[in-house]
């Protein structure tokens, strides 16, 4: 017991009767990162620039921000995503916010890192569209303000590359973190950060089961090495009527990376962080409320049904999940060159 971080026993003291199970942690001050990609403010300017530039889409009107708008919930509030010409993904844009604790990123964690993360829209058919990575940088290089700032965050003879790109953007994501959540002052020792209805929640949140998959500091699984994920099938119970309802079976979620039998309907488990700003909810979009999305997962993961009042509890202790934002600010990106980018 007396091995236990401090956080937990402030947070097993103060909820009165709070599962010690749950192992209740804060959210990091700092998102950690790898050692071959130190943060640094260059990178982290270059990298908002590059995350805010639609010019790096076929058509030049898509930015990563379009569907992770950071500006919001750090997704596009649509069931699925609007890429190029209109057309319309298969599946929910995660929110950027706190991704960087995430040990794999996209619902099916075919990305192993942020780095890796950031090169597959560019050049997704129906997101940025761009022919592959190699025109991608083309266009970045046809824009003359960007080589000073490469230089400056990477140095080298030649840095405007894909790798540092991509570099980049996973350095100025590291930054989109929210801890400071009324839960995570918390679990610090603030008893009046959170109300009697969300304490009620926060008990209920664990009693009921959400933590054998919400858990750890981003309430998305356990901490994992970089590129060894969390899954959970998704649904569990294939028998809830919540599953024709909302269409939850014809996604094969990571199945269709790997082509596994055992990876049909398994699903990197999402973080809560913030996720009262973020509905839709789900890999589809198809659940527009938080405490719809409560009832779903209470039937379908666990198979319990919950009355209203439990519902109520749990949705307002989610809402405690909600950290402030950094504030943002836009950034003024290096100005087109007389040739037109999308000759390129």
């Amino acid at each position: 017991m007396h091995n236990l971080p401090r956080s937990i026993l402030l947070a097993v003291a103060l909820a009165s009767g709070t599962s010690q199970a749950a192992n209740w942690q804060p959210l990091p001050e700092k998102a950690p990162e790898p050692a071959d990609n130190p943060t640094t403010s260059a990178k982290v300017e270059l990298g908002k620039m590059l995350f805010f530039d639609p010019r790096f889409s076929a058509t030049g009107t898509v930015s990563c921000n379009s569907c992770h708008n950071i500006m919001e919930g750090g997704d596009d509030s649509r069931p699925v995503s609007m890429g190029i010409h209109g057309k319309m993904g298969g599946r929910n844009a995660p929110t950027v916010w706190n991704a960087a604790f995430l040990s794999v990123q996209f619902w099916d964690g075919r990305a192993p890192s942020l780095e890796e993360q950031a090169k597959g829209p560019v050049v997704n058919p129906v997101e940025m569209g761009m022919k592959d990575l190699d025109t991608a940088i083309g266009r970045v290089r046809a824009i003359p303000g960007y080589r000073p700032l490469f230089e400056k965050a990477f140095g080298g003879d030649d840095p405007v590359t894909v790798a540092n790109a991509a570099r980049a953007v996973a350095a100025f994501e590291r930054t989109l973190i929210t801890p400071g959540s009324p839960y995570d002052r918390f679990v610090q020792g603030d008893r009046k950060a959170l109300d009697s209805q969300q304490q009620r929640g926060m008990k209920l949140f664990d009693s009921v089961g959400c933590t054998s998959c919400h858990s750890g500091p981003a309430f998305a699984g356990p901490k994992m090495p970089e590129g060894q994920g969390f899954f959970a099938k998704f649904p569990t119970f294939a028998d809830s009527p919540y599953v024709a309802r909302y269409d939850l079976m014809a996604d094969k979620g990571r199945f269709q990376v790997t082509g596994k039998e055992s990876d049909k309907h398994m699903f990197r488990v999402p973080t809560l962080r913030n996720i009262a700003d973020t509905a839709p909810y789900f890999h589809n979009g198809s659940v527009k409320s938080l405490d719809e999305a409560v009832r779903v997962m209470a039937h379908t993961q666990l198979h319990k049904e919950l009355t209203e009042s439990q519902v109520e509890d749990i949705v307002a202790f989610l809402n405690a999940l909600t950290g402030p934002y950094p504030e943002i600010t836009l950034p003024r990106l290096p100005a087109t060159p007389g040739t037109t980018l999308l000759d390129r």
